[in-house]
Parts: C-alpha cells; sequence; structure tokens
C-alpha cells in the first residue's frame, strides 16, 4: 500500500474523528477503504422491530411517528420522547437535557413521516422498547443542499461494521471525506490493466465508488463482485508465485529401487497383513513418480477419517530411505508424535530395528524427538538424526529447532498442515541439503474451493475409500435434558465395555466453573484448542445467557464414577493441562485396557488410533463445528467391530446448533460435512486473519459460494505470474500480496 492510501487517518481526518476508527483496526486511508459496508438500507424498507433484542447495540432504518419535548415532572430538566415504527412495531427514542430549548433542534429534524437510521444499545423501560440519546441521521435532510438531499433520500445507504463511539454514518462521513477526492492515480490497482480488459471489470476507483457511494443496487452490487475477484486474484498470485519458485528449487531424486534388489518399500508390502485400496494404490503411484523428479513435490493428502493415508505416506518415506535419504514426519501434538511413531514402528516391524539384534539387515530406525524427552533421550534422538540412523524421524515442534539436524533430509510429511503456519513446514524443509519432498496431510475435508484458495500452492490428492475389515461408525442425537435417554446412554456404554471395548467421553472444557484457575467461566485456557467451538458460543445471540454451562472433564470424571451403570469400570481423564509425560500414560493405559472409560477434551480429536474403542459420547456436541465433531466421531470404528458416537445436545429443535448436529448423525461422507460447515458459518471463521485479529482477512470472498470466481482468479493468476513470475511488471499486485500476505498470513486456514 502505497500513495494515498498509505496516508494516516489523523493527518487527512484530524485526531478527533480518527481515534475511534482506529479502534476499529482503520488507521490508514487503505483501512478505511477497504471497511466495506455490511449491508445497504433501501429508504423504502424498513427494520423489523420485532427481532431487536435487549442489550444489543444495533443500528435501524424506521419512521418516525411521533415526537414531542416537555418539562420533568419528578426533577429538573426536559424530555424528548419520539417514536419510531416499521408499520407494525414501535420502538421509542429518550433524550434527556438541562432545559426544553436544547432539544428543540432534534425535535425539528425528528418529523412525523421522516425517516432515518437510528443506533444504540436496546433498552426497556416500563416494558416498552427504548434507545436512550440514540445517534441517527435522516434520509434526505443531512445533506448541504435540497438537490442534494433529494439525491441521496433516493439511493441505497451503506450500513458499516460499527460500534457504540462510531455509529455507521460517522464511518460513511469519513469515507466520503477521503474517498471523493482521489483520483484514478491515486488508488493502486492490484488486477492488470490487461486482466480488467479481457473480463470486462471497472478500475478500483470506479469500484470504491461503487460499493461506498452507490447510485442504486445495481451498482453496489457490481462492485461487490470486482471486489470478490480482486481478493481471489490476489491470493491465486501468491500462491502461484509459490508454486513458480517450487519449480525452481533444485531437489534429489528418490526413485524406486529396481525390482529385484533389497528394498524396504517393497519389504513392507510384502509384509502388510491388509490389501491397499485401489485410492492408495492410484496416490502411491502418483507419490512414486513425483519423487523420481530432480524439483520437490508439494502435495497435500486429505483423506476420510480412517482412509490409510498413514500407510501411504509410509510408502514414500521408504522410497526415501530406499534412495539413500530420510523422512521427517511433524505432528502437532506429543500425544499424536508418539502414537505416529508406535504406529509405523508396529507397521515395519523388524524392518524399524536395522542395526539392532533381530532387526532387518537392511533396515532403518524411527526415532521420536519432542519437547518433553529428557536430556539423554533427546541427545540420542538428535544423534540418530544427524547420523542417518534414524531413516524416519517423528516430531512435534521440536524438530524445527535449530540444533536438530538430518544426514540427508529427503522427504517432510506435515500432518494436518492446519495446525502448522506455512513459514514452519519450511523452517523444517530448510534442513535438506538440496530442497526435500513436500507431502502434507490432512484429515479435516477440505472442499475443493477451499484447496483451491488456501493450499494453491500444492497439489491435491484425496482418499476417499476405507480400507476393508472397518464395521464403520452409526451416530445418534441424545436429547441432554432427557434423563430416560441419558440412563440408556451409560447403559449403552456398559454393554460395549463388558464386551471387551473402550468408550471416549468428550467434553469442551477441562474445569467446571467453580474450578477455573482466574475464576472466568469463559478463560480461554479451560479449552484445548477449540476455536471454532469458542466463536460459536461467543456468536449465536442470547447463547451465553440462557443455555447451561458447558460440562467439563473434572466434573463429568467424578459424575461417571458415581453412575450405578459404571460400577467397578476405571475411568481415566486426559486434557492439554496435564504434563506431557501423565497425558502419555493416560493415553496408554487406555490403549491397553487398564482404564475402559477416558473422559477428555478435543485432544483426542486428531490421529490418536485405538481399534478396541467403539463408543463416543460427546457432550455439548451442539457448540462444535461440523468438521471438529467428525473429526472425533473418526476415533471410534476403527478396527473390526462397529463404533458409536452418541451426540449429547442442549439444542431447541430447529435451531441451526441443532441442525449441526442432525446433519452430523445423518452421513459420515465429510467432504459433504465439510462444506456445510462453511456454509453455516461465516467466512472469518474460516479463512483468514479474522481468527488472529489482523486487518487484512478475506472480507468479501465467500469460499463455497464462489468457486466460479476463485477458478477464474486462479486461472488469470497462474497466467500473468507464469509471463512475470517476479512480478516486475506489476508493482501493485506485488505490492498488494506484500500488505496482505506476510508470512504468518500465509496460512490462510486455521480451522475448515
Amino acid at each position: 500500500m502505497t500513495g494515498r492510501e498509505a496516508e494516516a487517518l489523523a493527518k487527512v481526518l484530524g485526531a478527533r474523528s480518527a481515534t475511534p476508527l482506529a479502534k476499529l483496526g482503520l488507521e490508514t486511508v487503505g483501512d478505511l477503504l477497504r471497511h466495506y459496508p455490511r449491508r445497504y438500507g433501501d429508504p423504502g424498507t424498513l427494520t423489523d422491530m420485532d427481532r431487536l433484542a435487549l442489550g444489543e447495540h444495533v443500528t435501524v432504518m424506521a419512521r418516525v411517528a411521533r415526537a414531542s419535548v416537555r418539562t420533568m415532572r419528578a426533577r429538573s430538566g426536559a424530555l424528548l420522547q419520539a417514536v419510531v415504527t416499521d408499520g407494525r412495531h414501535e420502538l421509542a427514542l429518550t433524550f434527556f437535557a438541562k432545559r426544553p430549548g436544547a432539544l428543540r433542534p432534534h425535535e425539528e429534524k425528528l418529523k412525523p413521516q421522516s425517516v432515518g437510521l437510528f443506533t444504540g444499545v436496546v433498552s426497556e423501560y416500563r416494558g416498552t422498547r427504548q434507545l436512550t440519546h440514540p445517534d441517527y441521521v435522516m434520509v434526505g435532510i443531512d445533506a448541504d443542499d435540497e438537490e442534494s438531499a433529494m439525491f441521496e433520500a433516493s439511493r441505497p445507504i451503506p450500513i458499516y461494521p460499527a460500534s457504540s463511539s462510531v455509529p455507521s454514518w460517522r464511518i460513511q462521513r469519513a469515507v466520503r471525506t477521503v474517498l471523493d477526492p482521489l483520483r484514478a492515480d491515486d488508488v493502486e490497482d492490484p488486477v492488470p490493466v490487461e486482466v480488467r480488459a479481457r473480463l470486462g471489470l471497472a478500475g478500483r476507483l470506479d469500484t470504491l465508488r461503487a460499493v461506498h457511494t452507490p447510485a442504486d443496487k445495481e451498482s453496489w452490487a457490481k462492485g461487490r463482485d470486482r471486489l470478490r475477484f480482486e481478493e481471489a486474484f490476489v491470493l491465486q498470485a501468491a500462491l502461484a508465485q509459490r508454486r513458480a519458485r517450487a519449480a525452481e528449487q533444485e531437489a534429489t531424486a528418490r526413485p524406486p529401487r529396481p525390482v529385484g534388489e533389497p528394498s524396504l518399500l517393497a519389504d513392507l508390502d510384502a509384509a502388510l497383513p491388509f490389501d491397499l485400496t485401489q485410492g492408495q494404490l492410484s496416490v502411491g503411484e502418483d507419490l512414486a513418480r513425483e519423487l523420481s523428479e530432480p524439483r520437490p513435490m508439494q502435495r497435500l493428502l486429505q483423506g476420510e477419517v480412517g482412509s490409510g493415508k498413514t500407510v501411504v505416506a509410509l510408502r514414500a518415506m521408504l522410497q526415501v530411505i530406499d534412495a539413500g535419504g530420510q523422512a521427517a514426519l511433524l505432528a502437532p501434538t506429543e500425544v499424536l508424535a508418539a502414537q505416529h511413531a508406535r504406529t509405523l514402528r508396529l507397521l515395519l516391524g523388524p524392518l524399524a530395528e536395522g542395526g539392532l539384534l533381530g532387526g532387518a539387515e537392511h533396515g532403518t530406525q524411527v526415532a521420536l524427538l519432542t519437547g518433553s524427552l529428557g536430556a539423554a533421550a533427546r541427545k540420542k534422538a538428535m544423534l540418530q538424526a544427524a547420523s542417518g540412523e534414524a531413516g524416519i524421524v517423528v516430531g512435534t515442534h521440536a524438530l524445527l529447532s535449530e540444533k536438530v539436524q538430518f544426514a540427508d533430509l529427503g522427504l517432510v510429511v506435515v500432518d494436518e498442515q492446519h495446525r502448522f503456519g506455512v513459514e514452519q513446514r519450511d523452517a523444517l524443509r530448510a534442513k535438506g541439503r538440496t530442497a526435500p519432498h513436500l507431502l502434507v496431510m490432512t484429515a479435516t475435508p477440505i472442499p475443493r474451493t477451499v484447496a483451491m484458495t488456501v493450499f494453491g500452492d500444492l497439489e491435491t490428492s484425496s482418499l476417499t475409500q476405507v480400507p476393508s475389515g472397518r464395521a464403520g461408525t452409526t451416530s445418534h442425537v441424545v436429547p441432554a435434558d432427557n434423563p430416560r435417554w441419558m440412563e440408556r446412554t451409560w447403559t449403552r456404554v456398559r454393554e460395549e465395555v463388558d464386551a471387551g471395548h473402550r468408550v471416549y467421553v468428550v467434553c469442551p472444557r477441562i474445569h467446571p466453573d467453580e474450578d477455573l484457575p482466574d475464576g472466568s467461566s469463559a478463560a480461554r485456557q479451560d479449552f484445548d484448542d477449540v476455536p471454532d467451538l469458542l466463536e460459536l458460543v461467543d456468536a449465536e445471540p442470547g447463547r451465553s445467557g440462557d443455555r447451561a454451562p458447558l460440562r467439563a472433564v473434572l466434573e463429568v470424571a467424578p459424575m461417571l464414577r458415581e453412575t450405578p451403570a459404571l460400577a467397578g469400570l476405571e475411568v481415566g481423564v486426559l486434557h492439554g493441562q496435564m504434563a506431557p509425560a501423565d497425558k502419555e500414560a493416560a493415553m496408554a493405559a487406555f490403549a491397553a485396557g487398564e482404564v475402559q472409560v477416558l473422559v477428555s477434551t478435543t485432544v483426542i480429536e486428531v490421529g490418536v488410533d485405538v481399534p478396541e474403542a467403539t463408543v463416543m459420547v460427546i457432550f455439548d456436541a451442539d457448540r462444535f463445528g461440523l468438521s471438529q465433531l467428525h473429526q472425533l466421531r473418526g476415533r471410534v470404528g476403527r478396527g473390526a467391530a462397529a463404533g458409536l458416537c452418541l451426540l449429547v445436545s442442549t439444542a431447541q429443535p430447529g435451531s441451526p446448533a441443532a441442525a449441526r448436529v442432525e446433519a452430523l448423525a445423518e452421513t459420515t461422507d465429510g467432504f459433504r460435512l465439510a462444506t456445510l460447515d462453511l456454509e453455516l458459518r461465516s467466512e472469518g471463521d474460516v479463512l483468514g486473519a479474522a481468527q488472529s485479529g489482523r486487518s487484512s482477512s478475506l472480507r468479501l470472498l465467500r469460499v463455497v459460494q464462489d468457486a466460479d470466481v476463485i477458478a477464474r482468479a486462479r486461472r488469470e493468476a497462474a497466467d500473468v505470474v507464469a509471463s512475470d513470475p517476479g512480478l516486475d511488471q506489476q508493482p501493485a499486485l506485488r505490492a498488494a500480496i506484500a500488505a496482505r500476505l506476510d508470512e504468518e498470513q500465509e496460512e490462510f486456514l486455521e480451522r475448515a
């Protein structure tokens, strides 16, 4: 952002006007121009007053029914009372002053039948809803002359995301102050001239005027479409540059061993106790071909829960080891890293005991490196990695340490990429002599448009088949306020345990209200990595006051120990505030059957694999996002026995929360659920920095509905970058990428 758009609002508007805008994150002219209207008011369409909630800060369009000034009887001073209406319901406006004369200007403007925008906090007095001292602007009155007033009264009114200290129309006036004097040369356009000409797009200044000062609905709709394309185009250009840079890097080719030569991969295939699915074989061929190239593979492997991604990744790792390299597997949690190490060793058997008594002659070793390792174990794992003794090194963020070195890192596998930033995966890849090949895995199904937008620098493979021998999982909604259903839930749990199976009970929180570390009922540290749950709880009107408190691990575990149906069973706990060694011990006890019921937070969401676990009970299921519920459900039904997921819900029938839970019960198609999840949630929950508080997240682009826009932007951006990889001829586009997508913000997907 350069030129006029980089100017500080304090300089353009003055400190008095700029200070409240800064609280909204608007500090420069460019920030203000990108603060797009949330919606548009039509002077002929009034706000439905019946939907206003007490305590809510609102901006309503209404018609004045009556207004009068009188002297107060009980105390000194004057009172103006006005009533506005939507034609059916009424809302009172109340103004106080020391004398009647001070209220006359309000009375003059609030003429019966006039229409205005009124903003304030909805309160109630003697059973009547009201706004006290509301800020307001009258349509057709607040203008410099009659001609301007008539024009303003006939056009759509932009209504901006606002606050109690900066109402929408003050933002509108500030926008006009900075926008009206601008010329085309003052506004840099990241969309190249030739692209605009080919697609028939307006210039950026005309587009900003169409959005902020529209003459009619067609004007702002066309402007918004142009800005959506611009957002998609800037993102796709950044990703196209990443793809181009990766293609220019030198990698070491890691072809498969010729048939007949000693090969870890061939030995693993011969020893596997199951047949690979057609999907696993097909994806494996793609990986084998790309690993054989002297440029780095860049591939995203997404698959349904239990589709066998680990085996596919292991076969790729063994091809690299056969070719003289090493592989690193980066996992987001210590629990998952330890499990990956166990799973790989189990699959490899003697092949993972190279150099050890009883190990395969040409075998390798699997090292585990996490932050909680003791000094001796850590030193041993680092030596195994640096010497090449360990062909596979599994770890958490500890792998990123400068002290961790590899003999010849040939492949980086990143599990659950959405838990890591792009810069983190790149930091690990920098440890190779040449650019290592990259395989990113996720069990969070990603709709096509999100994959295009978020992982656009990677080629995508999908596993949709589940290996044979898995019975699958059925799901049922359990009303939390139905004692008979809840009693049957615990009876069902007991039946499964008596049949030799194990049970997860998931709670969204760790501590009950009275036991929170800071005394707060919504302390963020009381949740284990559930941003979507927190946003859902905070975002839905009325939730905090009329819903039961979220269930907590440290309250539910003692309750289950006292439940008659579960008498004699061992009930364990697992959550993120436990020490790593305690978490490992809790999982080990559950896996071994010493604990039959494990009460846990979402720390078990990703990758935890206990085939004997057949039942999952999820408390407050209606407070989670769909994709997260799907991930949790994927922890059961992983063996030959059928899985059962019981979704304990407090949601009212017909509510969006109830729709989420019912949708999960109806299908196990993760890709369908992921798309529905995006449709049910705002874009800010899905993409960009809305979650991290930054000001440059996607504002108008909708990743589900705007598939065609994203695809068109991808094609255009690819052509532009192909002809000018450094964007030397496109300084405005280069500046837009730098301004909007710093290295942290390249992690677009926080949680799909």
